[in-house]
């Protein structure tokens, strides 16, 4: 329908449409000034719009804040730098005074903000943003190029990142601007085109031998051994001297041995671990839960425990005091931990394994259930991968299969 677009008319049909009277968009196109037309929702929201060409449209503003004599106003520049050939949307922010900011404006007033609020590490993929792309801050965010990311990833590559890595610095980058893009302050996404380096995902898995993983078990044994019987010692000479004595330990020196028992037997992640609660335990059905808030996916999954980790689990369970809550490793105070790593290099040393990192015992976790037979869907959904591109990197662990296979050439 036709009309002569005014204050008037806009909020009448916003009036009709929140009364139930619009069961559909409804468009009125100005009489005056062709391409320019109000589009009513039945929701009752109303912008207007420019049709600049068959299929071709572009949003000038909400009616509840332009007038329209502002919205005819702009709709003329825009209809105007389309006839000249030239960018409607640029047309319009050159009128209104507007500019596109700096990769480090929008890091630091606008994507920095929403990081913090949204996303668990967001502050410190920010943080990674700006310590990996120093020569980028500068530059407005419609001003950054394919070239100036070849270069940057060139140098991350001299600088001996690991192709993963500069991945993963691409991929957090390309995210800010999918978001810049999202909230209009550009029109694309300028690294769109640009394609991660090609990765090996199928490239050498640390985990423990079977030697390894023995010697990693008698030296948890002979350190909670030791810390114990120094407990003993300390308490009784205290005793004898008639002082205070500090707590009995039990069984386990402190959270070390059943972390990493847990972690073998799990494959939970060490930062999964930090969060676990024992609220997250249920020892009577054998399974914990990783909730969505503490994992690395975002997403809870439940994960079985075999006998040894109940086991574990039931026994630290005891030695600290059978709380009903509070987290099951925590640090100083009830405290969240946020490091192992005195202990964990202390343990390393004592089995005389090398180049091994906590994340391996996951690996372990894995690598040995590939090589009992476990399917890797299974195993995928025990790890919490978001599908199978991660835990194809055990694929070769499993060697019956592939024999079985080619095996089929022969037969008969």
């Amino acid at each position: 329908m036709q009309d002569t677009l005014s204050a008037k008319l806009a909020a009448t049909w916003q009036k009709k449409a929140k009364a139930g009277e619009v069961p559909k968009p409804v468009e009125i196109r100005d009489r005056d000034l062709k391409g320019f037309l109000l589009r009513v929702q039945p929701s009752g929201r109303a912008s207007y719009i420019v049709q600049l060409g068959r299929g071709k449209r572009l949003t000038i503003g909400d009616a509840a804040i332009l007038t329209p004599a502002q919205a005819r106003t702009k709709a003329k520049v825009a209809l105007g730098a389309a006839a000249d050939g030239r960018d409607p949307k640029a047309a319009l922010k050159v009128e209104d005074g507007s500019t596109v900011p700096t990769l480090d404006a929008f890091l630091a007033d606008t994507y920095g903000p929403w990081m913090a609020a949204n996303r668990k590490t967001g502050a410190t993929t920010v943080a990674r943003m700006r310590a990996v792309f120093p020569e980028l801050l500068d530059s407005s965010l419609d001003n950054i190029t394919a070239w100036q990311m070849e270069k940057s990833r060139k140098a991350q590559l001299q600088a001996g990142r690991a192709v993963a890595t500069v991945n993963r610095n691409l991929a957090v980058l390309k995210a800010a601007l999918n978001k810049a893009v999202e909230w209009e302050l550009i029109d694309r996404n300028p690294l769109v085109k640009v394609k991660p380096g090609r990765v090996d995902n199928a490239g050498i898995v640390r985990f423990l031998s079977a030697d390894e993983e023995g010697r990693l078990r008698k030296a948890l044994a002979d350190r909670d051994a030791r810390v114990c019987a120094g407990r003993e010692s300390a308490n009784a000479w205290r005793a004898a001297r008639a002082r205070d004595t500090m707590p009995a330990l039990g069984t386990y020196a402190d959270h070390l041995t059943p972390m990493v028992l847990v972690s073998i037997n799990t494959g939970v992640r060490r930062g999964e671990l930090f969060n676990l609660a024992w609220q997250d335990v249920d020892l009577a059905r054998g399974n914990l839960t990783v909730r969505g808030s503490g994992a690395k996916s975002g997403r809870t999954r439940h994960v079985p425990l075999n006998d040894e980790a109940a086991r574990v689990l039931r026994t630290w369970h005891r030695q600290a005091g059978e709380p009903d809550a509070g987290l099951v490793f925590p640090g100083k105070a009830g405290a969240r931990l946020d490091t192992i790593k005195t202990a964990w290099s202390g343990l390393l040393k004592a089995a005389g394994i090398s180049a091994f990192r906590w994340h391996d015992l996951r690996h372990t976790f894995a690598s040995k259930l590939v090589m009992a037979g476990v399917d890797l869907n299974t195993v995928r959904e025990l790890l919490g991968h978001g599908d199978l591109t991660m835990t194809l990197r055990y694929a070769h662990l499993a060697p019956a299969h592939k024999a079985a296979a080619v095996s089929r050439l022969v037969e008969g």
